[in-house]
């Protein structure tokens, strides 16, 4: 059965973060609240883990995965930005965003879509999963929080670990998380294209 941490949302325990950094470092699947919805996290590159996470939710090896950073530096190790794409990821992250971006070589050809070599990338605001990738010092492989045949995330923890408790390492709790995913913007094509209507307002794209 899961574990359950119970972290302040705001001044999150050193000590749990330190140990659920421990538990996704020795290839744990934890399922974490963000500033929009739970999301599921491993490490970045791990096939098995990929694996676990299609299964949980039912999609395939075109579902974009969604690399969780913590901060514009890191999203531009991980994919190709340019000027104009810089200046508008900078106006509206750290928030509930989703941008999808071509990835890089220092992403493994598993996590990228198959055929777009895109993947997924934000940078959340959120107390818990901000240290937790400070912990890990590095990013981490997410995915809402949505099961087969349903159309909202989870956003209770007692039920993900009732539901999921098999099948992840570590459920996360810490107050209130809504139930609205990221808003989902492509930007691969020059002009933001809008892929999911979420949390964050679309005004800043002209959408």
């Amino acid at each position: 059965m899961a574990q359950y941490f119970s972290l302040h949302p705001e001044q999150p325990q050193a000590r749990l973060i330190r140990q659920a950094a421990e538990i996704l470092r020795g290839g744990g699947l934890v399922a974490l609240p963000t500033d929009s919805a739970y999301a599921l996290a491993c490490q970045v590159g791990d096939a098995a883990l990929l694996d676990r996470i299609r299964r949980i939710r039912g999609v395939d090896e075109r579902h974009h995965f969604t690399l969780m950073c913590r901060d514009l530096s890191e999203i531009g190790t991980y994919a190709r930005v340019d000027n104009s794409q810089y200046r508008l990821l900078k106006a509206v992250t750290p928030g509930p965003y989703t941008f999808i971006l071509e990835g890089t070589k220092e992403l493994p050809r598993r996590v990228l879509h198959p055929k777009r070599k895109t993947i997924g990338l934000r940078v959340p605001e959120h107390a818990v999963v901000s240290a937790l990738l400070a912990e890990i010092d590095g990013p981490l492989l997410t995915s809402t929080l949505i099961l087969p045949g349903e159309d909202l995330p989870l956003s209770d923890p007692e039920e993900i670990r009732d539901r999921l408790g098999k099948l992840v390492e570590l459920v996360i709790e810490a107050g209130y998380c809504g139930p609205e995913a990221t808003t989902v913007i492509d930007l691969t094509s020059g002009a933001p294209e809008l892929v999911r209507a979420g949390r964050g307002p679309l005004e800043p794209f002209g959408l």
